[in-house]
């Protein structure tokens, strides 16, 4: 009989005056008694409409069942016919908005936990299965990969699986892009992710990292004299955007994209046991009010900060992270600063911010993305308090690709144009996809788009056209 009960089943977590002191993950994932009883939640509907919200197709009541009825390899199995990344899923892709938003169980009550039973499937068989995987033989192509962030890692997974013969370029000294760089060790703990790598790695595909393209090797040098039969341009979006107010040179203004990197990438946060220091102030104000936002404001209070700010110009029902972010930033004590704009980073004599100039905000008539337009206040303006501004309103991608191919189509924002459905640009054999394509996405978009472009790739080559 199916678990009939209308909540989740609750999903362990560290107490938050405790996770906010540590960098340990902060949900702990269930029990197998857990995961069973939330499988038998689901009603394996003939229609299988969360399916639809998935962008990389996991079979997910398929799955699911296979939970439920204790074959948690089963599970794992199935999941992966078309995810290269289950246990990063799992615990990063906003299930609230895609599959489980068209669960129906969500009609009456809440709906199936899909992303914790990922997770969990994932995790279960990492912990208890020594996995031999076979190399497929090979066809005889190479493909080029730009960058090793989730829409490169899931082309490259997909095209191994077909035999092609794989290499992955990467700029960093360590492969995993934003999953390594961008997303902190309490949401992604590191290891997950060079272990969902290593499986990559005994397909077949080999990863170089320390390469920038553009400047080491350029896109028309891979096919030209490295003989490779196509590219995948998968590079991200690591260009930070700045608010262009006076101050943001001060010393203790960060991109977010730079103190999320020192602290996740280069492990700032043990420091001195590793090299990287970072400067915090007793109060912080971020600046934005989406996941990175988030990630940089609780990062900030696990390094010590006294006080941290999410400064953003729109009200609490506009904010674009996830709900589960806000939730965990709220209960750490995250102190939210809600219709306030900044105006004027504030610095003293020796170049140092002490404080920051804001004024507050109405909402008004919606604009052209559908939300509500703030608009400042007369005479609302005020100063804060902060030795520590970090600047988390967006990215786009690095220009240097665009600057150094010939050819290459890009629209005014700087990403590359590339056909929605394949991923083909406007140069032969080269695709792009991710967030070098759409701007800052998330995690789960990038991969379906890598794993169309795959599919692609795999399509021209095959048929020589």
């Amino acid at each position: 009989m199916p678990n009939m009960s209308l909540k989740k089943t609750v999903m362990p977590e560290q107490a938050p005056n405790v996770r906010n002191k540590n960098f340990l993950e902060v949900a702990t994932g269930y029990t197998e008694e857990m995961a069973r009883e939330e499988a038998e939640r689901c009603l394996n509907c003939k229609h299988k409409p969360c399916m639809e919200g998935c962008p990389v197709g996991v079979k997910i009541p398929e799955f699911i069942e296979l939970i439920a009825k204790g074959d948690f390899e089963g599970a794992y199995q199935k999941i992966k016919e078309t995810n290269a990344l289950p246990a990063v899923c799992g615990r990063v892709c906003p299930q609230e908005t895609q599959c489980e938003a068209k669960c129906v169980r969500a009609i009456k009550g809440e709906s199936v936990a899909i992303g914790r039973l990922e997770r969990f499937a994932a995790d279960w068989h990492m912990k208890n299965v020594d996995e031999k995987i076979e190399k497929p033989l090979p066809n005889g192509k190479k493909v080029a990969v730009v960058g090793s962030g989730p829409s490169g890692l899931t082309c490259a997974g997909d095209l191994a699986k077909k035999g092609y013969d794989v290499t992955v370029f990467e700029a960093f000294h360590t492969a995993g892009g934003v999953l390594m760089y961008g997303i902190p060790e309490f949401r992604l703990p590191k290891e997950i992710v060079q272990k969902e790598i290593a499986t990559l790695k005994d397909l077949g595909v080999k990863i170089k990292t320390n390469v920038i393209i553009g400047k080491t090797i350029l896109i028309d040098e891979l096919m030209d004299e490295y003989g490779f039969d196509a590219i995948y341009i998968g590079s991200g979006a690591g260009l930070p955007s700045f608010m262009g107010i006076e101050g943001e040179s001060l010393n203790g203004v960060y991109s977010a994209n730079e103190f999320l990197t020192r602290i996740n990438l280069m492990k700032a946060y043990e420091f001195p046991n590793y090299d990287t220091p970072i400067y915090i102030g007793k109060n912080v104000a971020v600046l934005g009010g989406g996941n990175v936002a988030m990630d940089a404001a609780r990062c900030a209070k696990r390094l010590g900060a006294e006080n941290v700010y999410i400064v953003y110009r729109r009200g609490m029902d506009e904010l674009p992270a996830r709900a589960e972010e806000v939730h965990h930033a709220e209960e750490e004590g995250i102190i939210f600063k809600l219709l306030s704009n900044p105006t004027k980073i504030i610095g003293n004599e020796q170049g140092w911010v002490v404080g920051m100039e804001c004024i507050q905000m109405q909402l008004g008539e919606p604009d052209e993305s559908g939300r509500r337009r703030p608009v400042p206040q007369e005479g609302s303006e005020y100063v804060m308090d902060v030795e520590t501004v970090i600047v988390a309103i967006g990215q786009t991608p690095n220009p240097l690709i665009k600057a150094t191919t010939k050819g290459l189509e890009t629209n005014k924002r700087g990403c590359i144009v590339a056909d929605e459905a394949t991923g083909a640009t406007s140069l032969k054999g080269v695709y792009a996809g991710g967030d070098v394509v759409t701007g800052a996405a998330t995690v789960i978009l990038a991969m379906g788009a890598g794993k169309a472009a795959a599919e692609a790739i795999d399509n021209s080559l095959r048929s020589g056209e």
